[in-house]
């Protein structure tokens, strides 16, 4: 039985001193291992995890080797509030909640003009499960520091799923991307990529009022598209997506495109899929490289590349409202559930996504809660 932390925090019964967590130790070495239970902090919260998302983030960190070893990933993180340090007033044990792994300072010259990804506390995790700070949820319990405690743990309320609360970080990131894009009701937006990301941020650009043609490879991932009322949809393996964009604007292109899928060989024709004064959104390059861009696109054709990484905290209200409104059945995206001590194989499925494979989450709360 785990003895009590510095700051003695209210706990349900007793807490176990070891955890089950998937641990990446090396490029594409992540081990199911045992591991000490956090302990937390004054102003700190422990929370018992029920569901986490896998992100393509967590994937290519895993892949790269980005990232020292070892560490704990994970951050599409919701769950259970198993112990509480002292200070803090806002929770109480038992509280179901989905946690955020970045909030920024709200003071440095980032925060001020709100470019919150970039600030540097915002790029220091508060979320961990042991090892370098990395978002933890891929473990059984996660420990959130006073500054996530503060603003970025949110109490999801009966009656939500801890499945659609999961989603409410990276229905964020869409969110932030929809914002940059500024779209205006009546455009015509391409949404290259239909995989989880691709259609949240598609089913985004609707209820702003655009016309939305997606495009995947895959037309299993199309008819997931349809089943959330998006209508242009153009399997790219038969067919141009670019002929249905001319057809809905008599020929000019796209008023906005949005990259949702990695890698660099869509961004030449993303670009051309853009009428003159259009807008690029690159949402899914996150590996540094070199490509080749006409500049005459830019110059002459008055075309505008944007970038959107990671979430906004002045997005966070409107965010978490929508996720809990269930307004969108985002869980609805998910098709596959691992428990944790499946996690090396849902890791895997993630990184190798099939015609059928959508989003992936482990749940280590799968053998002790049905919500």
């Amino acid at each position: 039985m785990q003895t009590a932390t510095k700051t003695d925090p209210k706990t349900t019964n007793s807490l176990p001193s070891t955890m089950e967590a998937a641990v990446y130790r090396g490029v594409n070495d992540v081990r199911l291992e045992t591991v000490p239970v956090p302990e937390i902090g004054h102003g700190e919260v422990l929370i018992r995890v029920h569901t986490c998302g896998i992100c393509g983030t967590d994937l290519k960190k895993i892949h790269t080797g980005s990232h020292s070893a070892p560490r704990i990933f994970g951050h599409e993180t919701a769950g259970q509030i198993a112990a509480i340090g002292e200070g803090v007033e806002k929770f109480q044990v038992g509280d179901r909640v989905m946690v955020f792994h970045h909030i920024p300072c709200g003071e440095c010259y980032y925060c001020r003009h709100k470019v919150f990804a970039q600030c540097p506390v915002y790029k220091k995790v508060g979320a961990t499960a042991g090892f370098e700070p990395s978002g933890g949820g891929f473990a059984e319990y996660v420990r959130a520091m006073d500054w996530i405690v503060r603003k970025g743990v949110v109490k999801i309320p009966d009656g939500v799923s801890y499945e659609q609360a999961s989603f409410i970080e990276p229905v964020n990131t869409c969110m932030k991307g929809m914002e940059a894009l500024q779209l205006r009701a009546g455009e015509v937006v391409l949404v290259i990529g239909q995989g989880p990301i691709g259609i949240m941020l598609a089913v985004l650009a609707k209820r702003a009022g655009a016309t939305v043609v997606t495009s995947d490879l895959y037309p299993q991932r199309l008819k997931i598209s349809e089943t959330y009322d998006l209508r242009h949809n153009v399997n790219a393996s038969q067919a141009d997506p670019m002929e249905r964009v001319r057809e809905l604007t008599e020929g000019r292109g796209a008023d906005a495109v949005i990259v949702a899928t990695a890698g660099n060989s869509l961004i030449r024709p993303a670009i051309d899929a853009a009428r003159p004064g259009g807008r690029i959104m690159f949402f899914a390059q996150t590996q540094r490289s070199e490509v080749t861009i006409d500049p005459s696109a830019i110059c002459v054709d008055e075309k505008t590349l944007l970038g959107s990484y990671s979430a906004s905290v002045d997005l966070q209200d409107e965010n978490v409202k929508l996720v809990f409104s269930r307004e969108i059945d985002f869980s609805r995206l998910i098709t596959h559930r691992f428990s944790l001590r499946e996690s090396v194989e849902a890791l895997h499925l993630a990184s190798h996504p099939g015609p059928e494979s959508m989003k992936v989450v482990i749940q280590p709360g799968m053998e002790w809660a049905k919500i």
